[in-house]
């Protein structure tokens, strides 16, 4: 019997962690979105994000990987990169 995993979710879609990257959409859509913290800064004792890459990734198999890239952008902090993220996601997705 195998177990499902809870994630956390933003806007209702799920968000996965590892390392310094975040992945946030369903892997079983047609896009999701990746963010990279390149660098962090420390806020109050408390480690954030500074330097965000945000990237709108085509989840097919059989796209190489060169050409899964659909939009790409820098942003400062999380938020902003979350936020131009989900706007990525949402309108990609309604496009099908």
């Amino acid at each position: 019997m195998s177990e499902q995993k809870e994630f956390l979710t933003y806007k209702e879609k799920p968000l996965v962690r590892s390392g310094n990257t975040l992945y946030y959409g369903d892997m079983s859509d047609k896009y999701v979105i990746m963010l990279q913290i390149n660098s962090t800064k420390t806020v109050n004792n408390l480690l954030v994000a500074d330097d965000v890459t945000v990237q709108l990734l085509l989840t097919d198999p059989d796209v190489s990987a060169r050409n899964k890239v659909v939009k790409k952008s820098e942003k400062k902090g999380l938020y902003e990169a979350m936020d131009i993220g989900a706007i990525w996601l949402q309108r990609a997705l309604n496009d099908k």
